[in-house]
């Protein structure tokens, strides 16, 4: 892809709360969440010169009451980087991080900008999936949409009942795995590092601070999710061990022009290599990354056979094995999410396009032998994202 190499500096992220009324965040608003995130960004680059930021590009899936307005301006001034920083908000749903990290790196390649701070806040328990949309009538009416098409869980039913490959066996062992993978991860201290300590109130206790994530459920079997309930269809195969916990939480991304990086004194986590987004039948969303990765590669010249390392997210299981289908590997490639994934983590919507790329970027810093790796999603609506990334520590010692 044309224009200059862009290099993404750092992601950071919040620990991923459940929304409930008891959950982590249940008491603090979205925008102070994220203003928290980036407020640690900075901090961990004190030779970025702040002035330097062209943008600050933050998503969210619902943009409204703690969600809103315009939240990459609410955020800018609200983290103290003065008012002549400008921001906009982005809306792809879920792949709104995984958009703002592609949109300002674009404006970087072609010079417009010099660095920028991408990210996404998702606040699942003020803001439940769906809640104040008003789906245009002619989506039904003019037979656009298939009536569940706006339905996420029952468009991975709908996986389930194209592919019938992709068995509700396979789904289970898939987030048990998931879930396996994660708590492996976290016992290592390959989690941590990324994690921004969060003060949260409480009416009850007082404040705390997060430091964990709250979603996981380390002791998963699949023996203990053979009698789940389905709740998207009677007799269906999708449950909740197999789908993304609701989850509130942020995620932010530093991305600077490679040469400005070098004259600031900034360490490149990974290099952007291209990055693709394509269209799917909405009522099959789940085959999203499938074309957005194809695509991807075809720009960087590159085939599935060369990315070491792959963050998919787990929206759904059935998803992630529609993918691993599609491109011929195993249920169990190591390459794909070796440190678990959003079954286990959780899924704050708009969040998580850049907790993929936080999860990559831990991984290259120990797998100097992997050159390539990949980010991809799916997207309501019957979307999919992808990015290339390339590992600045190819070929050398492991790093730190």
């Amino acid at each position: 892809m044309l224009g200059r190499d862009v290099v993404l500096v750092d992601a950071v992220r919040s620990p991923f709360g459940r929304a409930r009324p008891d959950g982590l965040f249940a008491h603090l608003r979205a925008d102070d969440l994220i203003v928290a995130v980036v407020r640690d960004l900075l901090r961990r680059h004190p030779s970025l010169p702040r002035d330097a930021l062209g943008e600050v590009a933050i998503a969210a899936t619902t943009q409204a009451g703690d969600q809103a307005p315009t939240l990459g301006r609410t955020v800018a001034l609200l983290s103290g980087l003065g008012s002549g920083i400008p921001g906009y908000a982005i809306d792809r749903m879920c792949a709104g991080a995984m958009t703002a990290a592609t949109s300002t790196a674009s404006s970087i390649a072609v010079g417009s900008i010099d660095a920028a701070i991408a990210g996404g806040v998702e606040h699942m328990g003020h803001h439940p999936l769906g809640s104040g949309i008003e789906p245009n009538p002619r989506f039904l009416t003019e037979r656009i949409l298939a009536p569940d098409a706006l339905d996420m869980g029952a468009t991975a039913e709908n996986l389930h009942d194209t592919y019938p490959a992709l068995t509700r066996e396979r789904a289970d062992a898939y987030a048990a795995a998931s879930q396996h993978r994660y708590a492996r991860a976290l016992a290592e201290g390959n989690i941590r590092g990324d994690l921004v300590p969060i003060a949260a109130p409480d009416p009850e206790r007082g404040w705390g601070v997060a430091t964990a994530d709250e979603p996981p459920r380390p002791g998963t079997t699949v023996a203990g999710m053979a009698d789940l309930p389905t709740p998207f269809r009677a007799g269906g195969r999708v449950t909740a061990a197999t789908s993304s916990p609701l989850t509130d939480g942020a995620t932010a991304a530093l991305l600077v022009a490679a040469e400005r990086a070098e004259e600031w004194g900034l360490t490149p986590r990974m290099r952007l290599v291209s990055y693709a987004y394509a269209g799917v039948p909405p009522e099959l969303m789940g085959l999203g990354p499938v074309p957005a990765a194809t695509r991807a590669l075809a720009l960087a010249g590159l085939g599935i056979d060369d990315i070491g390392l792959i963050e998919i997210n787990e929206a759904f299981a059935v998803q992630v094995l529609a993918f691993l289908d599609a491109f011929g590997l195993a249920d169990d490639d190591p390459r794909v999410n070796p440190y678990g994934g959003a079954i286990a983590v959780g899924h704050p919507l708009a969040a998580s396009g850049v907790r993929l790329m936080s999860q990559l970027a831990r991984q290259f810093s120990h797998r100097p032998d992997v050159r390539y790796g990949m980010t991809t999603m799916c997207v309501g609506l019957g979307q999919g994202g992808a990015v290339v990334w390339e590992n600045p520590h190819y070929g050398q010692e492991r790093a730190s």
